[in-house]
């Protein structure tokens, strides 16, 4: 299995896929990996595998997970499956009001936690986004944020909201390191952190930038 999953993770490489993707394709291929030890690598024990987890996992992850699978039997096996996918659940995003937003901040005395949010509603920002800024990324002459590396493996550029520009270039000065949001231990913040730090208003569930 090991040598099967060191070809797996080359043919993601050399195509430059992104690491959270490597990583989540390794992870679904090693567990449909150990489930078809006994019965074998074919299209069937990939249905039944699909038919178990649907139990477990929404569609939206198992089709994630399908499509791991059939990347792994068409690079690295040579065998083409074909299996359908499950349909996807498509509910409407619940998405924060202006008086909300206002009072997600006013509740957020600390002066980073505060710019993150302002940042994930104002500029339309991902959490993987936030997490990976650094100061050379915010142009103040032109109030643009550089965004690399985004979604679909682009750069993108956000404006700086009027109202949170003097704070954001203030907030610069003072922080003497690299990256723009630093961990209190140093490096950067994970996605986990940020989460924590909407869950703490009770507004998670809320917040649909952190889903997409």
């Amino acid at each position: 299995m090991k040598g099967l999953i060191l070809k797996l993770k080359q043919e993601l490489e050399i195509r430059n896929f992104s690491r959270q993707t490597v990583k989540s394709y390794v992870f679904a291929v090693e567990k449909f990996l150990k489930f078809s030890e006994e019965i074998g690598l074919n299209e069937n024990s990939v249905k039944n595998y699909i038919q178990k987890i649907l139990e477990q996992k929404n569609p939206s992850t198992v089709s994630q997970n399908l499509s791991a699978i059939e990347f792994f039997f068409d690079k690295v096996l040579h065998q083409k499956i074909k299996i359908p996918h499950p349909k996807r659940n498509k509910p409407l995003p619940t998405i924060l009001t202006i008086e909300e937003v206002k009072r997600l901040i006013k509740a957020t005395s600390n002066i980073k936690h505060n710019l993150i949010i302002r940042l994930l509603y104002g500029c339309g920002l991902r959490v993987g986004e936030i997490i990976n800024l650094k100061k050379q990324d915010v142009n103040f002459n032109e109030s643009l944020i550089h965004i690399k590396m985004a979604k679909g493996r682009k750069d993108r550029y956000v404006n700086i909201p009027k109202s949170l520009k003097g704070e954001l270039e203030n907030y610069c000065k003072l922080n003497k390191g690299e990256i723009l949001f630093p961990s209190n231990r140093g490096g950067k913040l994970t996605t986990a952190t940020i989460r924590k730090i909407i869950k703490k208003r009770r507004i998670l569930k809320k917040m649909f930038i952190l889903t997409h």
